[in-house]
């Protein structure tokens, strides 16, 4: 399962997401958008998005903004996989 959180700098739900994540012991990749052009116009463009952090959980199930809930969902996801 791969997991992508788009951050930028100063971004309270996006470190508060990050947390979440390592807290749980589930790796993520965090991308900087303010850093990769073409990640911010996936984010903007191709999902729709215009609120940090943008998760994306294999490229199907991603949501904007620090949203607990489904922060936990993609957690359970992980340690479902992870478990078999």
């Amino acid at each position: 399962m791969a997991i992508t959180i788009y951050t930028k700098p100063g971004c309270f739900g996006c470190r508060k997401t990050a947390e979440k994540f390592i807290e749980a012991h589930v790796a993520f990749t965090e991308v900087d958008i303010t850093q990769k052009p073409t990640a911010l116009e996936y984010v903007t463009e191709e999902l729709g998005y215009s609120q940090a952090p943008v998760v994306v959980v294999d490229d199907d199930f991603h949501w904007s903004g620090l949203n607990p809930v489904k922060i936990n969902q993609a957690i359970n996801l992980a340690k479902e996989e992870i478990a078999g």
